[in-house]
């Protein structure tokens, strides 16, 4: 999310002959006193005085079939959001949840509407202005042909309405989403003049036009699937804007596209690309040794971070008809051995994830007490009765030998579960109340997934389950996770500091039929659907922390996915030809506060 400046002052404002208190603004953010209120120059995490020039090389796994990242059809090239598109306001990586004015120089903000005031200064690529009527059409157009993730992240906007050229106004639907203006804030900006044509919206006609944003760069050329070069624009009209000083460093930013993640590795190593970063555990300690290692031209550090933990697990799609009984999706989730897992396969380099907001404030713990079990008691009627009198377990396989903490106990309380859903063996195989032998696929795209799969499925094999894994390429793949065609997959949900609108189309039932939503597991619990709202229009942080909890623990009990891992902290591969600021955010990572060292600039200038 994106500022400018910062000075905050007051004004009164007369809407409908009352009187409502406005405040206008460079920053916004949800609780407490933004940090960059006075002097701003640049984030305290970037160099101002870092050196423009030279090539960046980054790879991506797979391919891509558009240049059109905000349309549900086709596969984007990497990086296109971030690098081609400004948005109204930019986030900081210092603070949980602050946004300074970027194109949007500043903010008039009330109890159920936000006017955003464009900088004049903001420019597309080809040098038109943006205006007012580009926020507008923007926000239009992507609620109308733009990915599902829109329409819910904005369902609580009521209207939007053009004020002049510099000023357009969102109205709310109520004054209850204290998150809705941040996250407006964070609408990239779609040039209108180029897609308006004799009246008609031609937005995602065709995938491959090459994209007109007002960001630090162009696409210069591609090959399609292969690769993507982007050249920053040396007219970029926010090029010493506080949010943007020390950013975007170099000429071109090349990404590479490989197919196989073991040829990408060792194209790494042999200095094709010029920085990883890396998400496993195996070759963050085995695949980076070698003679450029030895002789110091490749660097490997690891970046603490306070950031909630990303959701990674097995996910049931309940929309089968095995796995609709929740007794059977817990069941499974006692063969999972994460600590097996971690010694033999990841070097005891991983947590268990133990929440769906994990490493955060909202995750639940013990047994609901306090304003929590306020907010659960009502629903208690329709909820597992152990969410009020059992601490949640997350089964462990290297304790007593009890259940939840030794992998034979967990297989038989496993069974029993199984047992009690009608389920039987026969011969060794274990088969469905319907005489059906209980075969599923888990669905993954990438290799080293099966090396998390394969001692899971050995432990389905000692309850008479056959699961079999199923590779597909990357195409196929997320075809079938947007229509929902899959038994069970491997998938991701991000987590913020404050969760909110994006729960909506994680969770919610509105969305657990609409293809191309994340809500993997199909989740349709009308409790779960209210407390997102709930989750919404909390007036206070407190408030939001006790909903957060209560809605944690009820999708832990709600068997939905089988939780994985994680790691707090970033760990970056680097060729010595790229240098960084001396500062590491705590709640990111962002490979474009980067420069490159030359002979001339040896060392890191000053911070």
């Amino acid at each position: 999310m994106k500022i400018s400046f910062i000075l905050l002052f007051i004004l009164c404002v007369g809407i409908n002959a009352n009187t409502l208190h406005t405040t206008k603004t460079n920053a916004l953010s949800i609780y407490g006193t933004p940090k960059y209120l006075q002097n701003f120059t640049h984030f305290d995490y970037a160099n101002p005085n870092a050196p423009k020039g030279g090539t960046m090389k980054g790879f991506a796994l797979g391919t891509f079939d558009s240049l059109n990242p905000f349309v549900q059809k086709g596969n984007p090239a990497a990086e296109l959001t971030t690098l081609v598109y400004n948005t109204l306001t930019h986030q900081s990586l210092d603070e949980p949840f602050s946004e300074y004015g970027l194109i949007a120089d500043s903010m008039t903000k009330g109890a159920d509407f936000i006017i955003f005031h464009i900088n004049p200064q903001a420019r597309f690529s080809d040098g038109v202005r943006v205006s007012a009527k580009d926020v507008a059409f923007s926000f239009e157009t992507l609620m109308t042909k733009g990915k599902i993730e829109f329409k819910r992240y904005y369902a609580d906007v009521k209207s939007v309405k053009v004020l002049n050229e510099s000023e357009v106004a969102f109205y709310f639907k109520s004054d209850s989403n204290k998150e809705l203006p941040l996250i407006l804030g964070q609408l990239p900006i779609l040039p209108a003049h180029i897609y308006l044509k004799n009246g008609k919206n031609t937005f995602g006609d065709n995938p491959l036009d090459l994209p007109i944003g007002s960001g630090a760069y162009r696409v210069k050329k591609f090959d399609l699937g292969r690769s993507i070069t982007y050249e920053r624009n040396p007219h970029y009209w926010a090029q010493n804007h506080p949010t943007q000083k020390g950013m975007y460093n170099f000429n071109q930013v090349i990404i590479e596209y490989y197919k196989d993640a073991s040829v990408a590795q060792n194209a790494f190593m042999a200095g094709e690309y010029d920085y990883r970063i890396e998400s496993s555990a195996k070759v963050w300690a085995n695949d980076y040794e070698g003679r450029a290692k030895k002789e110091g031209k490749i660097i490997l550090q690891s970046f603490k971070h306070q950031l909630p933990s990303t959701f990674q697990g097995f996910f049931f799609n309940t929309r089968n008809p095995l796995f609709a009984d929740k007794r059977v999706r817990e069941a499974l989730f006692y063969a999972f051995d994460f600590e097996w897992s971690n010694k033999n396969l990841f070097f005891n380099q991983y947590e268990r994830t133990k929440h769906i907001f994990n490493n955060s404030p909202f995750a639940s713990s013990g047994i609901p007490q306090g304003r929590e079990l306020e907010i659960l008691l009502p629903y208690k009627n329709k909820l597992d009765s152990r969410i009020f009198t059992q601490n949640y377990i997350i089964p462990r396989t290297d304790g007593a030998k009890v259940r939840g903490e030794n992998l034979r106990e967990n297989l038989k309380y496993a069974r029993d579960l199984l047992k009690s859903a009608g389920f039987y063996i026969k011969n060794g195989r274990l088969y469905s109340p319907q005489g059906k032998p209980f075969t599923f696929e888990i669905l993954i795209s990438y290799e080293a997934f099966e090396r998390i799969c394969l001692p899971f499925v050995k432990n389905l094999q000692k309850l008479g389950i056959t699961a079999t894994i199923k590779k597909v390429d990357d195409s196929q793949y997320i075809n079938r996770v947007r229509t929902f065609a899959y038994d069970m997959v491997i998938e991701l949900l991000g987590q913020s500091l404050f969760p909110g609108n994006e729960q909506n189309y994680y969770w919610s039932s509105a969305v657990a039929d609409t293809n191309g939503s994340k809500n993997f597991a199909g989740v349709k619990e009308p409790v779960v659907d209210e407390l997102i709202k709930q989750l919404l229009n909390a007036q206070d942080e407190n408030e939001r922390i006790a909903i957060g909890r209560a809605l944690d623990r009820i999708l832990l009990w709600g068997f939905y996915a089988i939780p994985h891992f994680n790691l707090p902290a970033f760990r970056v591969a680097y060729w010595r030809k790229i240098e960084m600021p001396s500062i590491a955010p705590p709640y990111g990572i962002d490979p474009y506060l980067w420069w490159e060292r030359t002979k001339n600039n040896p060392k890191k200038p000053k911070s």
